[in-house]
This record gives structure tokens, sequence and C-alpha cells, in this order.
């Protein structure tokens, strides 16, 4: 069956019909960011992207001949991948970096041997060019966006709310210095790709969000994104220190010590240096509430800066009041 291209607006539209979803590119590529569902099943492994790579710069005819080696030794392990996935004459998706010779190399022998193939026109880059223009573009989607001191259960009742978008588990960083306690964060392409799926199955609806800054670590939001957010209805949650202090001590138990007095460090600046040797005794003590309480006091508050625009404001010391009250606002929003 012949392979068949399609522009990345054509493509997305079939993606759903697509049995497997293959990115024939490197596995150090595939891991910065690829497409949502897609299976690496590579052409090149990096090794081997690299050397072509580094060849090509001298010879490009050499280039050719010593990546086409390549593809064909790791054809097998292709040929055997796609066969246990999904039969023969089923649709298959492929792209690679730009929709060079890596997508077209196993997509024509997949097509050989019956698989109806559908290439992604440009590749990836096509992609990512697509995912900008779109998150560029004014939002089609509403938003009741939350906002609050730290501990204020923000994220917990995102997470508990539909339809809601997350973004610090979308950006694996709570949004504070002490936000890296889960490791490492996705790169920015990762990130605002994961950002435009989302935002693709929520046009026309009314959504719940955090009420982030601009940077979330080290990951920056889109302007479009931000502004969206800080338009929608705005709801300020309010909760009791003693409630504060049990969400930081969830969020943050078994903090390792050297990230603790490395976030200690960080926040020297804005803290008072008696607050901070309490908070580092506290904490030397076992008595994570205490560290808690001192945090949240003497430093959260201080430069937690509040949104200007707040239409409603909440207590969530009542969680599954809070939802509820969240819920009904929703219901007294007209979508687009």
């Amino acid at each position: 069956m012949p392979l068949v291209e399609l522009g990345v607006k054509a493509w997305l539209e079939q993606r759903d019909k697509f049995e497997i979803l293959i990115d024939a590119r490197s596995p150090g590529e595939f891991c910065y960011s690829h497409i949502k569902n897609a299976r690496n099943l590579y052409a090149l492994n990096d090794e081997q992207y690299k050397q072509t790579g580094t060849i090509y710069k001298q010879n490009r005819q050499l280039a050719k001949v010593t990546g086409a080696k390549y593809v064909c030794s790791n054809l097998q392990n292709v040929i055997d991948e796609v066969y246990s996935a999904c039969k023969v004459g089923s649709l298959v998706g492929i792209y690679c970096a730009k929709g060079g010779m890596r997508s077209l190399s196993l997509g024509s022998v997949l097509s050989m041997i019956g698989y109806r193939v559908v290439r992604l026109e440009g590749g990836y880059k096509s992609f990512r060019a697509h995912v900008l223009n779109e998150l560029a573009a004014p939002l089609q989607t509403k938003f009741i966006t939350l906002f609050g001191n730290t501990g204020s259960y923000k994220t917990k009742l995102i997470r508990a709310l539909e339809p809601s978008i997350d973004l610090e588990a979308m950006a694996n960083h709570l949004g504070s210095v002490f936000g890296a306690i889960n490791g490492a964060q996705p790169s920015q392409k990762h990130f605002e790709d994961e950002l435009f799926e989302q935002l693709s199955g929520l046009k026309n609806e009314v959504c719940f969000i955090e009420g982030e800054s601009r940077k979330i670590g080290s990951l920056n939001l889109p302007a479009s994104l931000y502004e969206a957010m800080r338009g929608g209805v705005c709801v300020e949650v309010k909760a009791s220190l003693n409630k504060r202090i049990e969400c930081i001590m969830s969020d943050y138990k078994g903090v390792k010590s050297e990230f603790f007095y490395e976030c200690m460090d960080k926040i020297s600046p804005f803290i008072s240096r008696e607050a901070k040797s309490e908070a580092i005794s506290a904490y030397e003590l076992g008595d994570m509430a205490k560290v808690s309480e001192i945090l949240l006091v003497k430093y959260y508050d201080k430069v937690y800066k509040k949104n200007q625009k707040i239409d409603i404001t909440i207590n969530s010391d009542d969680f599954d009041e809070a939802l509820a009250r969240l819920r009904q606002i929703r219901e007294s929003i007209k979508p687009f």
C-alpha cells in the first residue's frame, strides 16, 4: 500500500485512528520531547545518529550509506514491534525530526509489508510550529482561576475538579522555592506540547486552573494562557493556619536534608536570620509542623503577592464544601 504524507493539521485529524504512532527519531530526541502517545521505534539510536551526523559534515554520500546500513540493522526490531502491536493493514502514523529519511525509510518498508502508513510532512518540527502558533493565539477556553496563600489546598482542589489543568503536575514542580522536591522538570518543548494537547481538548469549555506565575520552576507559561487565566473568574482560596500546615506537611513529607538546606539558603534574602535559624533547628529536631508554620508565616505569606483581581472568595477548611462551591461557580458561567 502506498505511503501517504499529510500536513500537520490533516495528520492530527487522523491521529486517533492510528493503531500505533511511531517516533522514528533517536531515543535522546524522543526523551526530550515527543508527540503524545508516540512510541520510540528508532531508525538510528543515539550513537548511530551522532556518528552519522558527524560524517555528514565531511562526506554526505558516506553519511547516507552509513545511515542506511544502521537503519537496516534496526528495521527488524521495528517490524517486530509493529507486528506485535497491530495486524498488517492497520493504519500507522509515523514522523521523524523534519520529515526526512528516517521516517521515510521505516515508513516505506512498513508500507511494502501492507500497513497503511501516514507520514507527518515536516516531521516533529512542523508539529512544534503548529503548537507554538496555537499557543500564541487567543485561547478558546474560559478559566476559573484559583489564587491564595501557600498551603490553601489550591492544587488539591484542582486535582479533584473536572475539567481542570494541573500545571504543577505537568511542570513537575510545586511552584515555590521547595517546588523541585519531586525531581527534574520536563523540557520546555515537552511542557508546551502537553499544554497544547490539553487545551485542544478544552475548546469552548469552562476549566479550573491554578493561578501560577509566568514561570513554574524553569518553565515558562505561554503569554496567552497567563492572560486568559487572569482574565477569567478569579477565586481566592483561604484556609486556617492549621489546615495550611497540614497541607504543607503532606506536600513536603520525606524532604531530603541536602535539598532542605539548599532551599533554606535560597530564601535567605527573604527571611529573617532568626526565622531561618528557628526553622532549621525545628527541622533537625524532626518537628515538621513547626518548620511548616515558620515557613508559611515568616516566608511564604510575606513574599506572596495577592492577585489584583479577585471575584469570589471561598474557604477550603471544609474541602468538600469548597469543591461544591467551585462546581456551583462553574455551573453559573456560560461557555463560549
